[in-house]
């Protein structure tokens, strides 16, 4: 899959360094960076600080939670969908075309999907060990708010790269030509034989080097390359579908190297949600303030009112007395019901529960359904951008990683393909499934059960269900024979009993036994049963 070389050599570009390329390609990157930091200042400030921030920045605080808890709602959601737990998001299938052109036996077929079940098991397992859902829910929130987000797969696990530390480029179809990567390392953190080629290159008193990686497209493979201070100090080739290098976007666009996240499309939204809920939260603070006016050509005392206790008696007129009001309550009316109006598009957008169930005070579940659905639909396109540049080339670049740690067995290209079962595959059987079941109450409802009953084959709705609900049928739904079976079996114990119950009974059954080639046997415990000769 790869191969790696270690030493120095010329640059990746004999014009510019890998570092030059990078401060180049900054400029077409910058105008999405600071839209990713506005974003992200109204929902997550953290995720994107500011330019030239450290560690110990000071992140400003938005004034309202929708952002942050929306973008924190649709990463879970997201990630439920495209990670589901206990249970893998693709399949290893065979190819059925394929596989009659080659003649297979059925029953080998068979065994090798048993295989390849195997083999989605412990690729799970080997996700689950190296928590990979953490860092794919990380990258989603970067994903929700910048729109752009980089992942490394390792050995150890997934890594996260945000905007600003990275830069890309595309061709008009969105297909990767150019990454560059800097990481800001200490030299003691390199590994043993890196460290070594590059100590003539950083001095011993220098506690940071920018390490700049390039991914670079060719014609048949991925070229890597690694330089410290305008030297290449390491390289390796990966094929095209093995890249461990996932440049994700949220939002395609046609013709841009980058994506543009979800958070922007409602930036609007919450800029006037941050400013109405400023503006209500301190025209409550100074409305709670308290400030008692005296009248200073009144007879009563200021002092007085000031000094006297709970309960006291002095000596003053009421009408001197008046209590400082704002009188803001209408003007705040209409700042609250713009702010609720906002709140509730901001809901509908990230997908939280509280923009589900309508206020009123009869709402169905039915209804509740449906909204939900409809919302859940809308992530539609999403699903299928993350399909194409996420889970296919995740589970292909897990899947050469695993048989090259010898831990998986080599498959045949042309006869196992890798189909993800979620996302917008899952959404089409939802949304086969509701047609199924409104078809089904629809006919029970108008004709009866009984016409029903009489017109519906129940063994191609009972499959039509399963994989609408992408349940595997195999071994779980009893053939016709098994049915019959156990239809035969359930009369002869029922005619049994009642032959035991009544001699009568026993007599007429005898006469019938009698010219027919089944005969009645009885066991130790007195349990008759029926068995042809």
């Amino acid at each position: 899959m790869e191969r790696y070389e270690f030493g120095f050599s010329t640059s990746i570009d004999d014009k510019s360094s890998i570092e030059s390329q990078y401060q180049k390609m900054e400029i077409d990157r910058e105008i999405y960076l600071e839209r990713a930091r506005e974003s992200a200042e109204l929902t997550i400030p953290y995720l994107y600080p500011p330019a030239g921030s450290n560690q110990a920045t000071t992140y400003p605080t938005p004034y309202q939670a929708i952002g942050a808890r929306g973008v924190m709602n649709l990463a879970s959601k997201l990630m439920l969908a495209l990670f589901p737990p206990q249970a893998p998001f693709f399949r290893l299938d065979v190819d059925d075309l394929v596989y009659r052109q080659i003649q297979g036996d059925p029953q080998q077929k068979a065994t090798i999907e048993q295989g390849l079940a195997k083999i989605e098991k412990a690729v799970m397992d080997s996700i689950e060990r190296n928590n990979d859902r953490v860092a794919v829910y990380e990258a989603l929130k970067h994903l929700i708010i910048s729109g752009n987000a980089l992942l490394k797969l390792t050995d150890d696990g997934l890594r996260v790269y945000r905007l600003d530390n990275y830069v890309v480029k595309r061709d008009p179809q969105g297909k990767i030509l150019k990454i560059i990567i800097k990481e800001s390392l200490s030299p003691n953190t390199l590994p043993k034989k890196l460290s070594q080629i590059i100590g003539n290159v950083v001095q011993e008193e220098q506690k940071i080097i920018n390490l700049f990686t390039c991914i670079k497209r060719e014609k048949n493979n991925f070229s890597v390359m690694q330089e410290v201070k305008g030297k290449i100090v390491n390289s390796a080739k990966f094929d095209l579908d093995k890249l461990p290098y996932l440049a994700l976007r949220f939002n395609r666009i046609d013709g841009a190297n980058y994506g543009r996240g979800h958070t922007e499309m409602y930036l609007g939204d919450l800029k006037s949600l941050e400013g109405l809920s400023r503006a209500i939260l301190e025209g409550s603070s100074a409305s709670a303030k308290m400030l008692l006016m005296v009248n200073p050509s009144g007879t009563t005392r200021a002092s007085a009112i000031a000094k006297a206790p709970n309960g006291a008696i002095i000596e003053g007129s009421a009408g001197d007395v008046s209590v400082l009001q704002a009188n803001k309550f209408g003007d705040f009316r209409v700042t609250f019901e713009a702010m609720n109006r906002i709140e509730q598009r901001l809901q509908f957008a990230f997908l939280l529960n509280a923009s589900v169930q309508r206020q009123a005070e009869r709402v169905t579940a039915t209804e509740v359904q449906l909204v939900a659905n409809e919302l859940q639909d809308a992530l539609g396109g999403v699903y299928g951008i993350l399909t194409t540049e996420f889970q296919l080339p995740y589970i292909n670049t897990k899947l050469a990683m695993l048989r090259q740690q010898k831990l998986l067995p080599e498959l045949p290209k042309d006869i196992v393909k890798t189909k993800i079962i979620v996302g917008m595959e899952a959404l089409g059987r939802a949304s086969d499934r509701l047609r199924l079941l409104q078809f089904m109450s629809d006919l029970a409802g108008t004709l009866g059960a009984e016409t029903l009953a009489r017109h519906i084959n129940l063994d191609d709705a009972i499959k039509k269900f399963a994989v609408a609900n992408g349940i595997d049928t195999q071994g779980l739904i009893k053939s016709n024979e098994q049915i019959q079976q156990e239809q035969q079996q359930a009369q002869q114990q029922q005619f049994a009993q009642q032959a035991l119950a009544d001699p009568r009974v026993a007599i007429e059954a005898g006469k019938q036994l009698a010219n027919s080639n089944v005969r009645p046997q009885i066991d130790g415990e007195g349990q008759v049963s029926l068995q042809g000769e």
